[in-house]
């Protein structure tokens, strides 16, 4: 054979650089269960904290739209400082952090700690995404890392309500943040022994104006769709939208002009990037969304304690971890585009099998949901995030990493936020029809709002009086549960467009 002609295999991954995965993967999967780790805590925290269905929304979903928000800064940093220097003040800044949201006393305490939790998260995800894109240099190898690496998100994520359900079988809700310290602990430990250093030596200094920019754009427009999604278009949603969308140009023509721009818009050219991203925000919209009301379904409409509707969760987890590590094997016999086809397919019929729940109130229903989603689901990651790094020179990898995980970042805090809205507004609808005789103006009020302050007020009441309020308020709920797995249907069928018009040739 003629060497010279033959083409240069990539140098394969040692056993050091598996062990790096290894410490790479751990926090992963602590930080995706801070997304989740709050939805069986949720009652806990209502009867303790007392806060409003406002506050409680965002105890929910700040730390994902912190992240969001904050992530492309910390991508772009990643590459100048160094991608292991950054995951390492962002361990230390994230256990700091844990300690604050265990200890918070107050609902306005546990926003601004769960804010400093995302601010904090957003450097662990780009750092170990580059990471492994600066690693694994051969093509299946990189892959099969990505694969990993998604699976400890995806099942962090769907494993936070079983950790939490263990936690509060033992201890107060505080403690559900505290499994986060010895962790980032033991990454501080291991980092500076098993990592590799990576940067980009060609980088510029980072623009401090187009890292504010980029943050007022992310968050504005998150807050503005979060307040539209509550309250329809009212003046400040519309004007946080507005501000986004024009701070947003401002930052994209900024990037145009400058030498070493934050964002490489040339990336955007692949025609597949763009699809990659919306299929990301559909496709996690339902994945994150749905699990905070079946969890809350779980608890407060069949009654289960913490430990069993974690338990009950469990599987989930599971299907993610396992979908994801066998896409690199399904992507080597069909094309990625098939593979995701079929996956959005299996999840929508999952969502829709979910809308059978509220008339059967079965478990099998629920558990064949559960499976079909998360296992319909969980080839997305790998395979979006795969074509991002192929898109993505190495230098810049932290900065692509950011931007793949913004999308999914905004799709899971949208799904919490839009889901929640509808979810709650459906429940109103439907107590504000019921007649429940009896009931003293002043508890009844509260509980035709939410279901939890149902559940308080149901607690209170003598029998007689409490029975039809738990029937309103479990019919409600379900008819609310039903609404959302439809949208989430919507979502699916939409990421499953966009995936078979524009990536066939990606």
């Amino acid at each position: 054979m003629d060497t010279a002609t033959s083409p240069t295999r990539p140098p394969q991954a040692t056993p050091r650089d598996w062990i790096a995965l290894a410490v790479i993967a751990l926090p992963c999967l602590v930080y995706a269960m801070d997304l989740t780790v709050l939805n069986l805590a949720v009652p806990h925290l209502a009867l303790d904290l007392a806060p409003s269905a406002s506050q409680l929304l965002w105890i929910i979903d700040i730390y994902g739209f912190m992240v969001a928000g904050t992530l492309m800064l910390m991508g772009t940093l990643g590459d100048r400082i160094g991608r292991r220097k950054l995951l390492l003040i962002g361990a230390a800044a994230f256990a700091c952090a844990s300690v604050l949201a265990a200890m918070a006393r107050s609902a306005e305490q546990l926003i601004l700690a769960r804010a400093l939790l995302g601010i904090a998260g957003a450097t662990l995800a780009p750092s170990t995404l580059s990471l492994i894109r600066n690693i694994f240099l051969d093509q299946r190898q990189r892959t099969f890392a990505i694969g990993v690496w998604i699976a400890c998100f995806s099942s962090g994520a769907t494993l936070g309500p079983l950790v939490g359900g263990v936690i509060l079988t033992y201890f107060a809700w505080g403690a559900v943040f505290l499994a986060a310290v010895p962790v980032m602990i033991g990454l501080l430990i291991a980092g500076p022994l098993l990592l590799p250093e990576f940067r980009d030596e060609n980088a510029g200094r980072l623009d401090i104006v187009s890292a504010v920019q980029s943050i007022v754009a992310s968050l504005a427009l998150i807050y503005g769709m979060k307040r539209t999604a509550e309250s329809g278009f009212g003046w400040e949603a519309v004007a946080a939208i507005a501000l986004g969308l024009a701070v947003g140009a401002l930052f994209i023509g900024r990037q145009k002009r400058l030498a070493d721009p934050m964002i490489d818009l040339g990336l955007f050219r692949h025609p597949g990037l763009g699809a990659a991203l919306a299929i990301n925000v559909t496709a996690m919209l339902g994945a994150m969304g749905i699990f905070v009301f079946i969890s809350q379904y779980l608890q407060l409409v069949l009654g289960m304690s913490p430990m069993e509707a974690g338990l009950w969760t469990a599987p989930s987890g599971v299907c993610f971890a396992i979908g994801s590590m066998a896409t690199p094997q399904l992507v080597r016999r069909w094309r990625p585009v098939d593979v995701l086809s079929c996956g959005l397919v299996l999840a929508s019929l999952g969502f829709l099998l979910l809308t059978r729940l509220g008339e059967s109130q079965s478990l099998p229903v629920l558990m064949g949901a559960i499976l079909m989603m998360c296992l319909g689901l969980s080839p997305v990651g790998t395979i979006t995030t795969d074509l991002m790094m192929r898109i993505a020179p190495a230098e810049r990898a932290g900065a692509a990493s950011a931007i793949s995980e913004t999308s999914f970042e905004f799709g899971g805090a949208l799904g919490i936020a839009v889901l929640g809205s509808l979810v709650a507004a459906s429940y109103r609808v439907a107590m504000a029809d019921i007649s429940l005789p009896g009931i003293p103006p002043e508890i009844l009020a509260p509980a035709r709002r939410t279901l939890d302050a149902a559940a308080i007020a149901a607690d209170k009441l003598p029998e007689a009086l409490a029975a039809p309020l738990r029937e309103a308020a479990h019919a409600a709920f379900a008819h609310a549960l039903d609404l959302a797995a439809l949208a989430c249907v919507g979502a699916t069928l939409l990421a499953l467009i966009i995936a078979r018009t524009r990536l066939s040739r990606a």
